[in-house]
């Protein structure tokens, strides 16, 4: 038995309960595939991580696996593993205040501001694509849109690691007492190899945030993201790419999870040069030893 540093947060939080669940198992040399995939499963949360020793070029590699597969990206196990080990005292900002992660998605940039429990952590999401637009009325869409009010932009499937539907909802409101037709978002999933419906709506007046969304997963599971950075990621380079950013913002805040018990806070920018960021910041729930043979 090896007893490995172990810790569990939530991401996108500023306290426990609020974020995205997230495991993380430090020192995984040793574990083969089946083993990290049996601790993910026992876990039973959104995603576990596992942290390497580092290539050349970067501060740690890195695995995530959901209970039922490894995941080749995924925005909250990137930010949550990086405040991990920064809390821990395994790496430390460079210079220009990154921490480079190494994984299935290559070599990326996380963006680290602010320190304790103010710390801010970013990911450099990869380069998201729009694959199609369409209309509401398009059969593969019909019913997983019924009853739900439109906003401006169409339809979009787009890929930025994980492939979404993206569809925007008339307001606030509509999108918060949406109830998802989970048959219909399941079917749309597997019939386009996409993740699932990433509904979207323009905040109310006044909210501290701007943006509201819920990530409906269709496929494997059926469930509702407490908190995606990879959905809200490939959201940002839609908006963006239609000229559509929220009050034009080129840094905004999106709330999601509440219809699901969560309050999250997700931190979206996009660069100079086009690049999309997703952050926010971590709470630590857990922190302990995993005894697992290896």
């Amino acid at each position: 038995m090896t007893a490995r540093r172990f810790v569990q947060l939530d991401v996108f939080a500023d306290r426990p309960g609020a974020g995205n669940p997230l495991a993380v198992v430090f020192d995984a040399g040793g574990l083969d595939d089946a083993t990290m995939q049996a601790i993910a499963r026992w876990t039973r949360l959104p995603e576990t991580t596992f942290v390497f020793a580092p290539d050349a070029g970067s501060d740690y590699r890195i695995r995530m696996f959901s209970p039922r597969r490894e995941v080749p990206f995924a925005g909250h196990p990137s930010v949550g593993t990086a405040q991990a080990l920064l809390a821990a005292g395994r790496i430390a900002p460079d210079a220009d205040g990154l921490v480079w992660q190494d994984g299935i998605a290559g070599r990326l940039p996380l963006r680290v501001t602010g320190t304790g429990n103010e710390r801010t952590v970013a990911v450099r999401t990869p380069k998201a694509r729009v694959v199609e637009t369409a209309e509401r009325d398009d059969p593969r869409l019909r019913s997983a849109l019924d009853g739900l009010p439109p906003g401006a932009l169409p339809p979009a499937l787009v890929d930025g690691g994980r492939r979404w539907w993206l569809a925007e909802l008339a307001d606030e409101r509509s999108l918060r007492e949406a109830q998802p037709d989970w048959n219909a978002i399941g079917t749309l999933a597997e019939s386009t190899a996409a993740m699932g419906l990433c509904a979207y709506a323009r905040a109310d007046a006044g909210n501290p945030w701007d943006l509201v969304v819920r990530a409906w997963v269709g496929a494997p599971a059926q469930f509702e993201d407490a908190a995606s950075g990879a959905a809200n990621a490939t959201l940002a380079a839609w908006l963006a790419s239609r000229d559509a950013l929220p009050g034009g913002k080129r840094h905004y805040v999106v709330s999601q999870g509440r219809e699901v018990g969560y309050d999250a806070r997700l931190q979206l920018q996009i660069d100079d040069e086009g690049e999309v960021w997703s952050g926010g910041r971590v709470a630590f729930v857990i922190e302990g030893t995993l005894d697992w043979a290896g």
